[in-house]
Order: structure tokens, then C-alpha cells, then sequence
């Protein structure tokens, strides 16, 4: 059921129901939608209490739909996320128990405490909308979001994603502490109660679905895919980068700057839309070497730069 809004309304209305919840979170909040909307899932790598769990509450709750959420420890298996075959006595069958993961919006909390293993059977939900449990593939819904958190300054008993994973996530974004003036709302607003309690659905699943659809609609010139696909291409022969984005990175950027314009009520996207896109969806697949590490280079500088040297088209 939809609820009319038109799609550039769907997202101001999510926009702006999250925003009476994230205080001086606009820009975050609006990557993190382009992801959402397209299919992509994020990654946020903070500092505690800066509001990441929060902000997929929110975002559920926006939307009435089902949300879930996982602590990762190293001790946390596979099938207690994928779910597990429970036999029945009563009927002698077998009868499956659905995990976690099988939701709309998933908030995969330290996902970088889990064993390897488990991290592999997130990565398969995430690549392929599905779950595989004893030998038996089931579907995630249409629908199916994850935001990922970690710990940026705590690295005791954590496993590092695997290249691979991070490349499935379509965006990291941090959410930062927030200016001085919001610090101050959040804590009025929270002086009586916490405000996520009075947050109320404002679209529908089905309203998103038709939001992804207008957004792979949106023109794009064979310019900008070039310089898209330029962009990309720059980090893969950058000093001091042994890996380089993926041409998935290209698809990421293509698709998230198609629904940053549909949020600006534009026909089409422009080079500003690839560039506010650009660092986002490519610093966390850059692999540095440790030299360059040890001399204080970044992967967000290193793509950065990149964004200065490739030429906009005009």
C-alpha cells in the first residue's frame, strides 16, 4: 500500500522525520537514504553514542517495517543469524526457524567482532538477497537494508572485513559529533522522553519501491559516466594504493548520484551530485600499502585528490 506522495516527496517525508530524531545529521542522513533507496547498504565506522543506532530505528519506524538488530561477538555462529531446521516431535519435520537477518532494515552492530565465518553468511544476505540453511537457499524480502557498524579506535578481539565485504557495502559514512547549537537541542529533546517514541510512519515499503524505480530513471550523459568511470579508475594506478575500486564502485556512484538528484527534484544528474557521492562510495575499497600508511596517507585523502585531479566535464 502506498501512500500517493509523489517519490521526491516519499524522501522529504523520511528526511524529515528522521531529522526530528538526528539533530545536525542532514548530510549523513541524505547519503545514507541514497543508499537505502537504491538497493545499497552502508557501513558507519564512529565513535560510540554519536547516534548510529538511532538512526536505523529511525529510519524503520519511518517506514513501518521490520527492524532487527545484531550484536556481533566472536563467539556468534552463522545459524544464529541465517536461522536453523528445529525437528517438530509432534510431526516427526523439520521446521525452520527464521533468523535476524530475515527483516527489512538490519542493523549489524561491531560487525567487525564476528569470526569470519559469520561475517561470509552476512556477506551472502548482502550480495544475494538470500540465505543459504542446510542446503536450502530462502529469499531475504524486497526490501532488505543493512547498516554495518564499527569501532574506529578499538581493536582488541575484532576480524578486519575481508576486501571483499567491503566492497558490497555501497557507501561508509560517519555521522561525527555534531555542532554545539544541535548537542543543545538533542538535549532538550530529550529532557522528558526520548523523541524516537513519537515518531510516527510516514511512507511505506511499497512507496520505496517505487522511489528505487524513479531513481533508475533519472537521465544520466554519456559525459558523466565517463568521468564516473575515470574517477574510479584513478585509484587503481594511485601511489601508495595496492588495491583499487571496483567497477562496482562505478555502479554505486552511478546509482546513489541518480537518487541525489531525484531528492533535488532534478531530471538529471549533474557533476555536483558524482561529486558530494564520490569519496563516500570509494575510500572504503581503497587497500593502502603500509608505507604509505605509515606516512599518514588515508584512503579518503587518497580519493580526495583523485575527485581534484580527474577534469569535470563541462
Amino acid at each position: 500500500m502506498t501512500t500517493g506522495l509523489s517519490p521526491r516527496d516519499v524522501y522529504l517525508a523520511i528526511a524529515n522525520n528522521i531529522g526530528t530524531v538526528m539533530k545536525g545529521q542532514a548530510g549523513p542522513t541524505r547519503r545514507m537514504l541514497a543508499a537505502f533507496v537504491v538497493g545499497g547498504h552502508v557501513l558507519l565506522e564512529d565513535f560510540p553514542g554519536t547516534g548510529k543506532t538511532t538512526l536505523a530505528k529511525v529510519l524503520a519506524r519511518s517506514l513501518n517495517v521490520e527492524f532487527k538488530r545484531i550484536q556481533f561477538t566472536p563467539d556468534l555462529l552463522p545459524s544464529d543469524i541465517t536461522g536453523v531446521s528445529m525437528f517438530d516431535q509432534r510431526d516427526r519435520q523439520f521446521h525452520f526457524q527464521p533468523g535476524p537477518i530475515i527483516t527489512n532494515v538490519l542493523l549489524a552492530d561491531e560487525i567487525n567482532r564476528a569470526s569470519p565465518r559469520t561475517q561470509s553468511a552476512l556477506l551472502e544476505a548482502m550480495a544475494e538477497g538470500q540465505v543459504s540453511v542446510d542446503g536450502e537457499r530462502r529469499m531475504l524480502p524486497e526490501l532488505f537494508f543493512v547498516i554495518a557498524t564499527q569501532n574506529p579506535v578499538e581493536f582488541r578481539g575484532t576480524y578486519p572485513l575481508p576486501e571483499a565485504q567491503m566492497d558490497r557495502f555501497a557507501m561508509q559514512l560517519e555521522l561525527g559529533y555534531v555542532a554545539p547549537a544541535d548537542e543543545v537541542a538533542i538535549l532538550t529533546a530529550q529532557a522528558q522522553n526520548h523523541p524516537l517514541e513519537h515518531v510516527a510512519p510516514c511512507a511505506s515499503a511499497a512507496d520505496v519501491l517505487r522511489l528505487r524505480d524513479a531513481a533508475q530513471h533519472v537521465r544520466l550523459s554519456e559525459e558523466l559516466k565517463r568521468y564516473i568511470v575515470d574517477v574510479v579508475a584513478g585509484t587503481r594506478g594511485a601511489p601508495g594504493v595496492q588495491l583499487g575500486a571496483s567497477p562496482r564502485a562505478s555502479l554505486a556512484i552511478m546509482k546513489t548520484a541518480q537518487a541525489l538528484a531525484l531528492f533535488d527534484g532534478s531530471e538529471f544528474v549533474t557533476p555536483d551530485h558524482i561529486r558530494e557521492i564520490a569519496v563516500p562510495v570509494i575510500a572504503h575499497r581503497l587497500v593502502l600499502d603500509p608505507q604509505a600508511k605509515f606516512a599518514g596517507t588515508t584512503a579518503r585523502t587518497v580519493a580526495e585528490d583523485i575527485l581534484k585531479r580527474v577534469p569535470v566535464p563541462v
